[in-house]
């Protein structure tokens, strides 16, 4: 898979990782509230092989989120046709991030497999809607599936009302097979740039809600800038388009950023003049400046000093 699309999955997930929460719910059926604790674990894990130096594997995501219960769950995002020899390495990862944490009381070995799952960002004929172990042992057999999320059959109103905002970055696969149409008419193209400023104008209603931060915004608005450039590289009018949307919105809310921090400059500064002439309570310089009261007592404390 693409780096760059490898680097977006876990970007987003370490940047804002309460956003894995409806991704988990959805792929697993839990019932997540979103304010559990998560713990990421380390992504290296060294593979031990018989007769070969070990060698380096890194996961996409591996943590911990501590609900009712203690779970630990595995994703991996893939863009590449299916071909049996993902479901190998998932194998692998699984074991070893099992054997890693695996625990030795008086000669027995515990090992905890994670709740695993896979992204596929492309759909083809052959992508399965799961995976499956089949683990035969001394002591018995142990057989489990690994669920499949196939990215593109979710649509915006999917996204949106399961809060599936983790998927956003890569919404444009389910645009790729129509680049080559988007490129070169004008009318189609207009309309793929209507979506994307359905989820600009979508994400800033969610900011002002509070349901996301800005640093939420900007990092979605930033990554599904980087995988519209890596994925439309042969297509300049739809790397403009969609790309130069993206970029347009950066810079929007970095602009809107100095602005409201001009407009706090001012506010605190009115409010320094009225405490200073002190003739106004506080909750009066509160109501006049447009601060909270609680900026303005700091503001007077520090006026006392």
């Amino acid at each position: 898979m693409g780096n760059i699309y490898d680097g977006a999955f876990r970007t987003i997930l370490n940047d804002c990782r309460q956003m894995i929460i409806p991704v988990i719910n959805e792929i697993f059926k839990e019932d997540y509230t979103g304010n559990e604790i998560i713990e990421f674990h380390p992504n290296e894990h060294f593979m031990d092989q018989q007769d070969a130096a070990d060698h380096e594997r890194i996961t996409d995501t591996n943590f911990i989120i501590y609900g009712k219960k203690k779970k630990k769950y595995h994703l991996e995002c893939e863009s590449s046709l299916p071909d049996g020899r993902m479901t190998i390495r998932l194998f692998e990862y699984d074991a070893q991030i099992a054997l890693d944490e695996g625990e030795i009381v008086h000669e027995t070995l515990t090992v905890t497999f994670p709740n695993t799952a896979v992204l596929y960002l492309r759909n083809y004929k052959k992508t399965p809607d799961k995976m499956r172990y089949v683990i035969k042992t001394p002591g018995g057999s142990v057989e489990y599936d690994v669920p499949i999320m196939k990215v593109q059959e979710y649509s915006l109103e999917d996204i949106f009302s399961k809060g599936l905002l983790l998927l956003i970055p890569f919404y444009i696969f389910s645009h790729e097979k129509n680049f080559q149409v988007y490129n070169s008419n004008e009318q189609k193209l207009a309309k793929l740039k209507a979506e994307y400023q359905d989820i600009l104008e979508r994400l800033d209603e969610l900011e002002q809600k509070g349901i996301i931060g800005a640093f939420d915004k900007r990092t979605i608005i930033e990554l599904s800038g980087d995988v519209v450039r890596e994925i439309a590289q042969k297509y300049e009018n739809v790397q403009k388009g969609i790309g130069g949307m993206m970029s347009g919105a950066l810079l929007e809310t970095e602009a809107r950023k100095i602005l409201n921090k001009g407009k706090d400059e001012a506010k605190k500064e009115t409010a320094l003049r009225m405490l200073k002439d002190g003739e106004l309570s506080i909750d009066k310089v509160a109501k006049y400046s447009g601060l909270d009261i609680a900026e303005v007592e700091l503001l007077a404390g520090l006026q006392m000093v």
